[in-house]
């Protein structure tokens, strides 16, 4: 290696390894901010914060690491222009290409351990994290009761609509749904304006404690005129107690490893597989129901070489086949028709939720495969903008550089977010959402080096303007002649 090259690349090294440092930095301080509730008031050890930090940090490194180049090449060549050393390189015959060749080797093998980080390290760390989250929010069930929406604990579902108190122990406005050993179903509910929980940190048993509200008990009939008639048992109560054992949920093995399901958790082949399979189980859906409707329709055991040669009875045919038949007989019919058309509708409608839902998983096991490319290629297209980049505008250091590279970067995410998430619904395909705004990114790293390279700014405006010259130059011309 030159001397040349070893000064560039030693210059490069240095930026970007500060630069990736403190971003890095800031993006786990945002993670902190974003599950401190998870965290906060768990009596949690040093060591699982830790240990949480460290496997939620993988999934940053998509984020941080393109940044990180895309800043680094801007700073970095913006102070090689800064400091006229771009015009001592041309001096002595070094081109732009040249001057970036050592960088480019480097950023290539970025690039190439960047796809390797992203197929076996976030997996990993997706699912040691996610195991390490779900573990952490059965240490105590209490703390697990979120306003709005209903919580599973142990044998009652739960809903709250507002939490008060110095430890949230006061409910309001609480609903139960009770589970059954003996039948599924949410069978017996009770309702209650407020609730009290009451507990020990020397004791194992939550007393959830309610005030002024009912109990509905659904009376299951052995016979079906009876279970027509939904009979129910209902009483009110103005306290009534359930006593929760938390001895289970305060047992949590914190390494114990159960989830395994989420698309961010496997590698390529493991996508692949698992994107077939979706695939094939799809179709299987679609395919069966289609044969299910056609089905419906009756159109298998219909007689279709009925040719009637009676002109009266065409004639009847042409104006439809009730008529043919006695009031209370076409009525019949009609009733036949519209439950069956209902019947098709509701199976339709229940079919196109279940299909929705499962092309989303389908499309989101897609977009995380395509991922897993698009952050070597990314880094690659952002060099290409950053470097050239920086040696147009010519400044260096943390001011101009940094708002150039964060806007160019915010520009880059959020087309990637929005693509992204209009694939997730099925707008546009997850291939073209996942490379698009890498592929947007692409034409102006082209741009960019070609005019850094021939010395141009950074907009030709003098290509803009030349036109507007030449018409106003002519009509000068044209106006001369006509005083002559």
């Amino acid at each position: 290696m030159k001397i040349l090259d070893r000064y560039i690349l030693t210059s490069y090294l240095k930026t970007f390894f500060s630069v990736f440092v403190i971003l890095m930095f800031i993006f786990v301080l945002q993670t902190i901010w974003l599950y401190i509730g998870e965290l906060a008031g768990k009596d949690l050890d040093f060591v699982i914060i830790l240990k949480f930090l460290l496997y939620f940090s993988p999934k940053l490194v998509p984020l941080v690491l393109p940044l990180t180049i895309l800043l680094t090449s801007i700073m970095t060549f913006g102070n090689f222009a800064e400091n006229y050393e771009f015009a001592a390189m041309k001096s002595a015959g070094i081109s732009l290409q040249r001057a970036m060749r050592s960088l480019t080797l480097f950023i290539l093998l970025v690039s190439a351990t960047a796809f390797l980080f992203a197929n076996n390290v976030i997996p990993a760390a997706e699912y040691k994290s996610i195991n390490l989250r779900k573990n952490i929010a059965q240490l105590k069930p209490a703390m697990v009761i979120s306003e709005g929406v209903f919580n599973d604990l142990g044998e009652i579902n739960i809903k709250v609509d507002e939490k008060s108190g110095n430890n949230d122990q006061y409910l309001e406005n609480v609903i139960i749904h009770k589970k059954s050993p003996r039948r599924s179903g949410n069978f017996t509910v009770i309702k209650a304006t407020k609730g009290e929980l009451v507990g020990s940190t020397d004791s194992n048993i939550l007393s959830l404690i309610l005030r002024d509200g009912n109990y509905y008990d659904e009376i299951q009939s052995n016979s079906p005129s009876g279970r027509l008639k939904k009979p129910f048992a209902k009483s009110y109560f103005k306290e009534y107690t359930i006593n929760m054992d938390l001895s289970g949920f305060n047992e949590v093995d914190l390494n114990e490893e159960r989830y395994s399901n989420s698309h961010n958790m496997l590698k390529i082949s493991e996508l692949n597989q698992t994107i077939d399979s979706f695939s094939t189980s799809y179709n299987e859906e679609v395919q069966g129901l289609s044969r299910n409707l056609y089905a419906r329709t009756g159109l298998k055991s219909l007689n279709k070489d009925l040719k009637p040669t009676d002109t009266d009875t065409v004639r009847d045919l042409e104006e439809g086949i009730l008529p043919l038949y006695e009031p209370y007989r076409a009525s019949q019919i009609i009733n036949l028709a519209l439950g069956n058309i209902n019947g098709a509708v509701a199976t339709v409608e229940s079919k196109k939720a279940e299909l929705t839902m499962a092309a989303k998983r389908l499309n989101k096991f897609e977009i995380a495969l395509h991922e897993k490319y698009v952050l070597a290629f990314a880094c690659i297209v952002l060099f290409f903008v950053g470097a050239p980049l920086g040696a147009i505008i010519r400044k260096g250091g943390m001011g101009l550089p940094m708002v150039i590279a964060i806007l160019l970067f915010l520009t880059y995410h959020f087309i990637g977010i929005f693509a992204k998430n209009s694939a997730e619904e099925g707008t546009i395909s997850p291939f073209l959402a996942t490379w698009l705004s890498t592929l947007i990114m692409l034409p102006l790293g082209i741009i960019l080096t070609y005019r850094a390279t021939t010395d141009q700014g950074l907009f030709g405006f003098s290509a803009l303007f030349e036109p507007i010259k030449k018409l106003l130059k002519k009509a000068h011309i044209m106006g001369r002649n006509e005083k002559d």
